[in-house]
């Protein structure tokens, strides 16, 4: 097995952690981080379970990254991308794990988002040989398929010299994330929550020739949890979209790089049957944002009194030591770390880390 060094990966490297998820039949965790709490804990998950892992913000997560008060919110978004990417790099080599830096969903309007992270890049690449960002995302799925796919191969041109990779998503996953896309879509009777093989050809044709890219194929997945019977995963979907481009192009097994929207709340079966279809990433938000708020809320109910009193009013006893930011957010990432440790397993990826 090819050995990579801990910390970012971008490129060639990237290809081949993707390549020895897809022949493992394993997939990562893509969690999205809103701060460095979140981005530690992620790291902590990874180098505990010894697995490789995937940091990425939507642009939500990254305004709120460069604070919530600054008065530009574009440039807060853009910024706070900047930010949180900087401090992965510096940190994530610690570790000891292998560290994709990804954005998420961006859709129409967040495109000029999307350029001002890719311009960013371009002057990391100058400066370090290498670029800031491993992929960004594309997400054009509520228009044609020809913006969709157009607006994907300009900005490919673009990304490809820096070594980036670009993640596009061909029919929309269900629900809504950080003001891109609707609850109004879930329902399993909705067409536009399956992606159509044919669609995923197109895209192969196009994009192949121009650079690295991956599939966000939907197959019924949603973003957030919902209750039983409103979501139906067909995960045959997306073993149908591979074997239209393997026999189309004469390629082997799983020749597309697939990725899984929405996995928080889905059934394990289902994730299971998708790793065997070529998924090497599973995106999870909604069920790491709760296991934060479970464990600190949880240390909170233990001394309510501390988190109104600075001294106990019967007692006299000072609460310093209790409600010290450090603790409660403490708590909260040991929580995010308890379920990426799940997700590790969920996925098995736990003890397939590339780093060397």
């Amino acid at each position: 097995m090819t050995k990579l060094r801990p910390g970012v990966i971008f490129g060639e490297e990237y290809k081949t952690l993707i390549q020895a998820a897809r022949e493992g039949q394993y997939a990562l965790p893509a969690v999205n981080v809103v701060g460095s709490n979140s981005i530690n804990a992620v790291l902590e998950a990874a180098a505990a379970n010894k697995s490789d892992v995937i940091v990425q913000l939507s642009n939500g997560g990254a305004q709120f990254y460069a604070g919530a008060a600054m008065p530009d919110s574009f440039q807060a978004r853009v910024l706070g991308a900047v930010s949180a990417a900087q401090h992965v790099h510096l940190l994530a080599k610690h570790y000891g794990v292998c560290v994709v830096l990804h954005t998420d969903h961006a859709n129409r309007k967040l495109v000029p988002w999307l350029e001002a992270l890719i311009s960013h890049g371009e002057d990391y690449f100058r400066a370090n040989g290498r670029p800031l960002f491993t992929s960004h995302m594309l997400d054009l799925s509520e228009e044609t398929l020809e913006d969709n796919l157009s607006e994907s191969e300009r900005l490919l041109k673009r990304m490809a010299p820096l070594q980036m990779s670009l993640e596009i998503e061909l029919g929309c996953t269900g629900g809504e994330e950080d003001g891109v896309g609707s609850d109004d879509d879930i329902g399993s009777d909705n067409p536009k929550l399956y992606t159509q093989p044919e669609d995923v050809l197109e895209a192969y044709n196009r994009l192949d020739p121009l650079g690295h890219f991956s599939v966000a194929a939907s197959f019924g997945n949603v973003h957030g949890v919902y209750k039983p019977g409103n979501v139906k995963l067909r995960p045959e979907i997306l073993r149908e979209s591979q074997k239209l481009v393997r026999e189309t192009h004469g390629l082997g097994e799983n020749p597309l790089p697939l990725v899984f929207h929405g996995g928080s709340g889905s059934e394990k079966a289902k994730i299971a049957e998708s790793l065997g279809y070529g998924v090497f990433k599973m995106n999870i938000d909604t069920d790491t944002q709760f296991a934060f708020s479970e464990q600190a809320g949880a240390y909170v109910f233990e001394t309510p009194n501390a988190f109104k009193h600075q001294i106990d009013p019967e007692t006299g006893v000072p609460y310093k030591k209790v409600y010290d930011p450090r603790k409660l957010l403490r708590e909260g990432e040991k929580g995010i770390v308890t379920r990426l440790t799940e997700a590790f397993e969920d996925l098995r990826s736990t003890g397939k880390s590339l780093a060397q």
